[in-house]
C-alpha cells in the first residue's frame, strides 16, 4: 500500500514538474525576436534623432554623453520642456537607440578636432 501511495505522489510531482517546464517553454520570449524588435526600434530612433535633434544639435552632444535608456529618456523629456515635439513612442525609440549606440557600455568615438 505504501508503495502505491509513493508511486502516486511521485507521478503527481512529475506531472507538476512537466507542466511547469512546458508552460515556461511556451511563455519564454524568443531572444531573436526580441533582438529584432529592439533593432527595428533602434533604427527608428536613429532616424528620428537625425531628423529631429540634428535641427538644433550636432552629433557630438549625444556622442559625448554615456547614459542608459532611462537617463536618455529623461534628457529627451527635458528637451520637450524646451520646445521639442515628440510622442512617447518617439522618445522611447530614440532612447533605445541612444542607449544602444551611446550607452554606458559603448566605446567612446574619437573625433579629431
Amino acid at each position: 500500500m505504501n508503495h502505491l501511495i509513493n508511486s502516486r505522489g511521485l507521478a503527481q510531482v512529475l506531472a507538476i514538474f512537466m507542466f511547469c517546464v512546458c508552460a515556461h517553454a511556451q511563455t519564454s520570449p524568443n531572444p531573436q525576436a526580441l533582438s529584432d524588435v529592439q533593432t527595428t526600434e533602434a533604427q527608428q530612433g536613429k532616424t528620428l534623432l537625425q531628423s529631429k535633434c540634428a535641427q538644433c544639435h550636432t552629433d557630438s552632444i549625444w556622442r559625448d554623453q554615456r547614459q542608459d535608456a532611462r537617463a536618455w529618456e529623461a534628457t529627451l523629456y527635458r528637451m520637450m520642456g524646451r520646445g521639442a515635439v515628440w510622442s512617447g513612442s518617439d522618445i522611447h525609440a530614440m532612447a533605445t537607440y541612444l542607449a544602444t549606440d551611446f550607452g554606458t557600455q559603448s566605446p567612446r568615438v574619437f573625433t579629431p578636432q
